[in-house]
């Protein structure tokens, strides 16, 4: 029997790795939870279990190639909503967006639920020394209600407190 150890920390230069494949693919993207969050103040504030990235869905399956093929090995899978992958490196959770011609991506829910991630709700933020595409502060903030906030979530939005808006991500409130 096969013992699969799996991180308890996703780290910034793992996060970079994964986006740099993302990037390099031509995919549009964006990244949400907590890492978007320390992409807009440009430092971790926060040890992160995962990396939430939502993907052009046409890239999904060779993304899941690439992280099967550093060690990743599928946790769960919700497709068409999310399938998140874990190794020694951490967790990856995707999410499949199908992009619009504008620019807008359609995530599926569970049932008949669709989540709109609209192209003018992105920004840029850095993780790892990298940019990186990230959902805004009004954009994070919406995606953190409709459950009861964990510790995580908590701190995630003291931090986006501070931010000024979506459009000015690097500078921080006094």
């Amino acid at each position: 029997m096969t013992v699969v150890t799996v991180a308890t920390r996703m780290s910034p230069e793992e996060v970079a790795e994964v986006v740099d494949w993302v990037v390099a693919a031509g995919a549009i993207y964006q990244v949400n939870g907590g890492w978007a969050v320390d992409a807009l103040v440009t430092r971790e504030t926060r040890e992160h279990r995962d990396l939430d990235v939502f993907l052009d869905s046409t890239f999904v399956p060779p993304l899941l190639e690439w992280l099967h093929g550093r060690g990743y090995h599928l946790a769960e899978d919700w497709r068409p909503v999310r399938v998140e992958l874990a190794g020694e490196r951490g967790r990856v959770d995707v999410h499949p967006m199908e992009i619009q011609d504008n620019g807008d991506g359609l995530q599926r829910g569970f049932g008949e639920q669709v989540f709109l991630h609209a192209a003018r709700d992105r920004t840029m933020g850095v993780i790892g020394g990298r940019e990186v595409v990230v959902a805004c502060t009004a954009r994070l903030r919406e995606l953190r209600t409709g459950y009861e906030p964990r510790p995580v979530d908590l701190h995630d939005l003291r931090t986006l407190d501070r931010l000024r808006s979506c459009t000015d991500p690097w500078h921080l409130s006094a």
